[in-house]
């Protein structure tokens, strides 16, 4: 029997950017079969629509150039760092030797593919071999999270993605993902979205609330 995944109780999935005016149009590809080497050009993706993202990219060549303790966490750090510089949430994520899985929301500063374009830069810099040509493919997969259900199917796909290739038998066995923190509040490097997290934010903007946790 397959184990359940936990995800958040519904936090209002629309609240997860300032930018909520028509959607902002690039010619960036969105295909759901996401493959970078034969992903076609000219394809439409909606931004700045106010929802969140299920980000998909990959290593260069599909090399898990990703694949070790420290990789995993220079990402983290690195991705942490975009986060609060340009200032939007993680829902979920997870780190796999070759690719990586986002859910995010829209910046509040600049936008969405301008952040991802710094991490992969950072991550590039930090990570890249000598003798390789880049660290990451320079396209991504881009699906926007219209609703609710979908926000919880993408969150559980993304925490079983270790399970499925063998990495580990359950999701709390990986550590570079954002199971753990669903599963059991654990603060870590990288801070997530979630009734917890807002629960802590709120006891530290009042006393009483601070003194009852």
């Amino acid at each position: 029997q397959q184990k359940r995944v936990p995800h958040p109780s519904p936090f209002s999935w629309r609240r997860v950017g300032s930018n909520t005016a028509q959607p902002s149009i690039t010619t960036q590809p969105s295909n759901p079969a996401y493959n970078p080497s034969q992903m076609p050009k000219g394809l439409v993706r909606y931004q700045r629509t106010g929802v969140f993202h299920f980000i998909t990219f990959s290593c260069y060549q599909r090399q898990p150039l990703l694949g070790t303790p420290a990789a995993y966490a220079v990402f983290e750090r690195e991705f942490e760092q975009v986060r609060r510089r340009y200032e939007f949430v993680v829902a979920g994520y997870v780190l796999m030797p070759e690719h990586v899985h986002l859910l995010v929301g829209e910046p509040a500063r600049s936008s969405l593919s301008i952040a991802l374009q710094v991490l992969k830069q950072e991550t590039s810099q930090e990570l890249k071999k000598r003798g390789t040509p880049q660290f990451g493919q320079r396209r991504y997969y881009d699906f926007n999270v219209w609703s609710e259900d979908k926000r919880v199917e993408k969150l559980r796909y993304i925490h079983r993605n270790p399970v499925r290739r063998g990495l580990v038998e359950a999701p709390e066995l990986w550590r570079w993902s954002s199971f753990r923190h669903y599963a059991t509040g654990e603060i870590a490097t990288v801070e997530i979205e979630s009734d917890s997290t807002a629960a802590q934010r709120d006891s530290l903007r009042d006393p009483v609330l601070k003194g009852r946790m």
